[in-house]
């Protein structure tokens, strides 16, 4: 019989690894973006959000209400510096509402 190694890790470790032993950090991401969105902006933006995408360090967010659409356009740079925090790393430079 085998003997047992009496090493111990954390889950949280051992999920970091397999996501970076098989390149799943992007998809991880994109995930992480649309929770911390849905979590930032609240239940009142999140119903008339469509889509929230991550493409090369630029947010798109697909919005059905042109209103607010124009409100959020204010705030682009606290949005950008809010998720980012959030994010724990600078992985969104550029927002695009369309």
């Amino acid at each position: 019989m085998a003997k047992r190694e009496n090493d111990s890790f954390s889950i949280q470790d051992l999920m970091q690894n397999f996501i970076k032993e098989n390149n799943l950090s992007n998809g991880m991401q994109k995930i992480k973006v649309e929770e911390t969105w849905v979590d930032m902006m609240g239940p009142g933006v999140a119903t008339h959000t469509r889509s929230v995408k991550l493409r090369n360090k630029t947010l798109i967010i697909e919005l059905t209400s042109s209103v607010l659409r124009e409100e959020l356009s204010y705030g682009k740079d606290k949005i950008i510096k809010m998720m980012n925090e959030e994010m724990g790393t600078d992985l969104i430079s550029k927002i695009m509402l369309v």
